[in-house]
Parts: structure tokens; C-alpha cells; sequence
């Protein structure tokens, strides 16, 4: 039985920390994710699910005076190692952000951008690249006969999901995705979540959402986090239904938050 769970695990969290310089954000996290499953990460503005987030693939990196401790071991990958090809280790694990950020290029272009760069120069593999990247974000049938429009002249929910493609087209394994739909219209939002579960057979999926209910209708497990330590993580249902801390259930019920 361990062997099974540890033969599952792709992302494994021991006792990690992120400090903003003398400010502890997040506090000694333990915790496993699961491949080909979508985890949620809830809780109230500021609670550290983001910085979480962001540590895994080290896009804190970016943030001055911002310093990572414990074990995070992704696909095998120990993230925090001085040896680790940060490069690399962003190719393994994509990341889709708050508010869409397309490239000031065509809607092809977004696609193929990442893979040129990465040494595919033949256009018919190009081509392969970018329609299977839009078809798997359910986005080719709508910018088929426009792919060398500007990515601007999509709609926002549209460039959400282009911007997914673009994590799609590097061959990720996992896609980190931050509150991707806040930003977006109750339909697009629909479409992002049907997204997001059908993408789960091929991709291990981490969403940070302030939406409890998309939460529960799109995740297999909920961890939910109060000022920068995990509460309870546990399968979604359960979670929803039957929280094991008082916290939990404050926070779900709407009474705080």
C-alpha cells in the first residue's frame, strides 16, 4: 500500500517555509499531490496558497528577499537544489497566472513561440505543436481560420485559455493555475473548469480559487490555508461535506473570509 501512494505522488511538500524577508508567509508545510488529479488550494487573501503555489516551479525566485526553506520534490525534481535547471524544471511544471498575459504577437505565434526558442524549427512540427496545444485547450474550432490575428483580439476568456495552450505546447507535466478564471465572465468561467477537467487524464492540475464553489466542482482534493499554514487537505467531498476543523468549516460555511 505505501508503495502504491508513493508511486502516485508527484508533487511531495515537506516542511516548507517562504519568508519575504523577515516575514514568514507560508509555515512549515507538509503535504503530497497526487498525478493526474486537481488539487485546490482555498482560503482567504493573503493566507500563502499563491506563494505556495509559485514555490513549486521557484517563479518566487522573481520576488526580492524572498527565501524558500524545507523539501519540495516535483516530478522527481528537487526544486530548491542549487544543481536544479530552473529552465527546465518550468518546462515540467506550467504556469497559468491571475489575468491572461498573451504575447504582443499572433495568435500563432504565442504557440510556437516557446518551441522555436526551444530549437523546433521544422513549420509542419510547428504546426502539429500548435493545433494540438489550442485543441487541448478547446480553443482550435474558435481561432482556426485566425491564427495569425493578434492574441489581443480575443476575448479574455479566450486569452486565458490561449495562454494554457501556451503552457500545453512546452509538454508540461503539471500546470500550476492561479485564480485563472477571477478575472472572467460567468461563461468563460464555465469554459476554464471544463477545461481544467478535462485536462486532468494527461496533466497533474494545482488551482489556487477564491471560489469555494468551483472548488468543489472541479477538484479531487481541497487543502484550504489560514495566515500561511495548511488547515486541512483532504478529498474535496469530505472537505465540503465534513471538514474535520472547526476552521475549515467556519471559512466554507461563509463565516469568515
Amino acid at each position: 500500500m505505501t508503495t502504491q501512494v508513493l508511486e502516485e505522488t508527484i508533487i511531495r511538500n515537506r516542511d516548507v517555509s517562504v519568508f519575504y524577508g523577515d516575514k514568514q508567509a507560508v509555515s512549515n508545510i507538509n503535504m503530497d499531490i497526487q498525478r493526474n488529479s486537481v488539487t485546490a488550494f482555498i482560503g482567504p487573501s493573503g493566507c500563502g496558497k499563491s506563494t505556495l503555489l509559485r514555490s513549486m516551479n521557484r517563479m518566487n525566485d522573481l520576488i526580492p528577499n524572498c527565501r524558500v526553506t524545507g523539501s519540495i520534490v516535483v516530478d522527481g525534481i528537487d526544486v530548491n537544489s542549487s544543481r536544479v535547471n530552473i529552465e527546465g524544471l518550468r518546462q515540467v511544471v506550467g504556469m497559468v497566472f491571475q489575468r491572461a498575459n498573451p504575447f504582443f504577437k499572433s495568435i500563432y505565434e504565442n504557440i510556437a513561440f516557446a518551441p522555436r526558442f526551444h530549437g523546433v524549427r521544422d513549420k509542419r512540427k510547428l504546426d502539429e505543436i500548435v493545433e494540438g496545444s489550442l485543441k487541448k485547450a478547446a480553443l482550435w474550432d474558435e481561432v482556426k481560420d485566425r491564427l495569425h490575428d493578434s492574441a489581443l483580439s480575443l476575448s479574455g476568456g479566450q486569452q486565458q485559455r490561449l495562454c494554457i495552450a501556451r503552457s500545453i505546447a512546452m509538454e508540461p507535466t503539471i500546470l500550476l493555475l492561479d485564480e485563472p478564471a477571477s478575472a472572467l465572465d460567468p461563461i468563460s468561467t464555465m469554459k476554464i473548469e471544463e477545461l481544467v477537467m478535462s485536462l486532468k487524464d494527461e496533466y497533474t492540475i494545482v488551482i489556487v480559487t477564491h471560489n469555494l464553489h468551483q472548488a468543489a466542482r472541479i477538484s479531487d482534493k481541497t487543502a484550504f490555508f489560514l495566515m500561511g499554514e495548511l488547515i486541512e487537505y483532504d478529498d474535496t467531498s469530505k472537505m465540503f461535506t465534513s471538514p474535520q476543523h472547526e476552521r475549515t468549516e467556519a471559512y466554507i460555511s461563509g463565516r469568515f473570509g
